[in-house]
């Protein structure tokens, strides 16, 4: 469970950008992180390149964003079968049912923030926790303040202050304006992590992190129709492994943050090869 007041080191690339150049570009140069940009442009590519995603990449967008929900509510302790999400329709009774409405409102409201992100992804952030904890009243929409708890029984970390992690937050949101030359995995990968690091608003932390992992790789135009989710791959990684690389990235060590940007990678590969064969099925007409 997470505690407050206690106090996380910021990785490589949190601090503003006033005072560090293009932080987020140095990453890049980390060991492993090239190749692993490499080869999620390469599994990209290859389901861009799929005939069925010519005639029939709405469907594969609108699967692809069911799917990510699902994932990304399995790490929030909601596992449930891809089938039942997609019969269910009381999303509101019980943690889990909760859990997952908060990540489908998520994955439906991604989309209509693209445009919004790179000039204010302060304002983004407080939409999309307003988006899934519409049930806590005055909780919602807003950085926690001192002395609230957060409840994100996953992640087990040392919990900054809340003056900190508005500070860290407010230097997250000056490197997302600024811009950079780095790939967008590493962009993605780093706004995920400082979220999960900081835990910014009182509930639904590890959601909102995931979700704006994938509206960065959307937004930079690795993946514009939405079809390769991280979420997927994230979940099928497991959180054992998820929750093993964010600790790397917390320790804010080139390894350790080299390792969280690969992991990343690999669950964006998977994602991409989740959607190809959603592509195939949909080709033999099994789908």
């Amino acid at each position: 469970m997470s505690t407050t007041g206690a106090t996380a080191d910021p990785p490589p690339g949190s601090r503003k950008s006033s005072s560090s150049g293009d932080p987020l570009a140095a990453l890049g140069s980390l060991p492993g992180v090239s190749d692993s940009v490499e080869s999620v442009r390469k599994a990209v590519d290859r389901v861009y390149k799929h005939r069925v995603m010519r005639r029939r990449s709405n469907e594969i967008t609108s699967e692809a964003a069911l799917r990510g929900a699902r994932g990304s509510a399995a790490l929030s302790g909601a596992d449930w079968a891809l089938e039942e999400v997609r019969r269910r329709s009381d999303f509101g009774s019980g943690d889990e049912a909760r859990t997952m409405g908060a990540a489908l409102r998520l994955s439906a409201e991604a989309g209509q923030l693209l445009s919004i992100w790179r000039q204010s992804p302060l304002r983004v952030l407080a939409r999309l926790h307003l988006v899934a904890a519409a049930d806590q009243a005055d909780q919602v929409g807003r950085p926690r303040k001192e002395g609230e708890s957060v409840d994100e029984p996953l992640i087990g970390l040392p919990l900054p202050a809340a003056a900190e992690a508005h500070g860290r937050l407010e230097g997250l949101a000056e490197l997302v304006i600024a811009g950079s030359s780095a790939p967008a995995l590493v962009t993605a990968a780093v706004v995920h992590g400082e979220l999960l690091a900081l835990r910014p608003f009182t509930s639904h932390n590890g959601l909102l992190a995931r979700t704006a992992e994938r509206i960065v790789l959307v937004g930079s135009g690795l993946d514009p129709k939405s079809v390769c989710p991280a979420e997927v791959g994230h979940a099928e990684l497991g959180r054992d492994a998820y929750l093993a690389a964010l600790e790397g990235y917390v320790s804010g060590t080139p390894e350790g943050v080299a390792s969280w940007i690969a992991h990343c990678g690999r669950a964006v590969e998977l994602g991409a090869r989740e959607s190809t064969a959603v592509c195939e099925a949909l080709q033999r007409g099994a789908a």
